[in-house]
């Protein structure tokens, strides 16, 4: 089952989801679950676990129970229990990993709980279900132009409607509390239905919509990321980075949740490391640290005199300083504490494929006029030199035939 914002071609399947897979629809499933079970037989004393995992629009997935033991399969599209009246949704998953998915997310593993599954859908509750799904633009529309009217500070980012159409879940961001009683009044009256108003944050919304981020690659939330951690700032301070807002924030404002992949890492190397705000006591002055490079386990520092001039030291050397000092005790000076290191020269070039030289397109071409040129004036001494002769000769005649046309004309005008 496909929807309309769904790219479809002449035979049928679907070749693109417009929503970035978040429409709800079959085929456009961003976070499914691979059933991992299902080729593998439960033992004969395990009763099977009777409940589904069903997936509805922008990702949202509830638990139902299975009381009728309908033959349930990933993909099957069924109507469940609701508040009120009854939703359509897709079977995302079935057995034995749906007490796994419960369980790590910390819901309660009764299925006497669990609100239940009517039946499989009919054709016609797909056809109410596709209908209300093709007015929800219109209607978001709609929306937003009352809101504006009655002056909300308020974006109404997306709209759902319930698979019978009895109610519309409207999902709005905000800044700031916001009084929306006499909107929901407006809303009711205009679209004549039960309305419910959903606040999503900044990064659920940039999920839904999807996009490119700074690294090249799609957005982690909208693609496989299903959980969103906090980020703090201390996480790009441990990490050597810049407190830059424009390079930390993504695209929903917020501090990007990439900032938190490698801080496990970083604080363990940090371990070994002195904090940065410590001061060595030497007996020529003191020193403070003025950068850190935690794979390398190298720490700079410089006297407070000259800061200009950066001392490089190992951090094995730079604990030892730190003990003396909590002894009472002051280092002679940074430099008998540096180690003379012999870098290896570097290569500029490397001949690793069998390439020629990077030079060779440099020389000029003219030198190699120059030689030719010579070589051809050995061979034709001869002929260059007739050459010159005839053209003496043809000045000489040239020169006579004037002369003679000048003496005819002054003969004709004595004439």
């Amino acid at each position: 089952m496909g929807c309309t914002s769904c790219a479809t071609g002449a035979d049928g399947q679907p070749k693109g989801c417009r929503n970035n897979g978040t429409c709800g629809s079959d085929g456009c499933n961003k976070l499914t679950v691979f059933d991992w079970l299902s080729n593998m037989s439960l033992p004969g004393n395990v009763d099977p676990f009777n409940a589904v995992e069903v997936r509805f629009k922008n990702g949202r997935k509830h638990f139902y129970r299975n009381p009728d033991n309908l033959s349930l399969s990933i993909g099957d599209i069924v109507a469940t229990e609701a508040s009120p009246g009854h939703d359509i949704g897709i079977v995302t998953l079935t057995g034995e990993l749906v007490r796994v998915q419960m369980k790590k997310k910390k819901q309660q593993t009764t299925i006497d709980e669990l609100p239940k599954i009517y039946r499989k859908a009919s054709q016609k509750d797909i056809d109410v279900w596709q209908k209300m799904r093709d007015k929800e633009l219109d209607v978001q529309k709609q929306s937003r132009e009352i809101a504006m009217r009655l002056g909300l500070q308020m974006k109404i980012s997306d709209i759902e409607y319930q698979g019978d159409g009895s109610k519309v879940i409207f999902y709005y961001t905000a800044e700031e509390r916001v009084d929306f009683r006499q909107l929901i009044k407006d809303l009711a009256r205009a679209f004549s239905t039960r309305i419910e108003m959903k606040q999503v944050g900044f990064r659920q919304e940039a999920a839904r919509l999807g996009g490119i981020g700074s690294c090249g690659r799609e957005l982690c939330c909208s693609t496989w990321l299903t959980d969103f951690r906090s980020v703090n700032t201390s996480a790009a301070r441990f990490q050597q980075l810049s407190l830059n807002p424009q390079k930390l924030a993504g695209q929903c404002g917020k501090l990007k949740c990439c900032l938190n992949y490698e801080l496990d890492t970083y604080l363990e190397a940090l371990e070994e490391f002195p904090k940065t705000d410590i001061k060595l006591e030497t007996e020529r002055g003191r020193a403070h640290c003025q950068k850190v490079d935690i794979f390398k386990g190298l720490m700079w520092f410089s006297y407070e005199k000259e800061n200009m001039t950066w001392h490089e030291m190992e951090v094995a050397r730079v604990n030892e300083i730190v003990e003396l000092n909590k002894k009472g005790q002051k280092a002679t000076s940074l430099e008998d504490y540096i180690e003379d290191k012999i870098l290896p020269a570097k290569e500029l070039f490397e001949n690793v494929v069998g390439q020629d030289s990077l030079t060779r397109f440099d020389q000029p071409k003219r030198r190699r006029k120059k030689r030719r040129n010579k070589n051809n004036k050995k061979k034709t001494t001869g002929v260059t030199a007739t050459g010159s002769d005839n053209k003496k000769k043809s000045s000489s005649g040239k020169n006579r035939n004037r002369n003679r046309n000048r003496n005819r004309n002054r003969n004709n005008k004595n004439a």
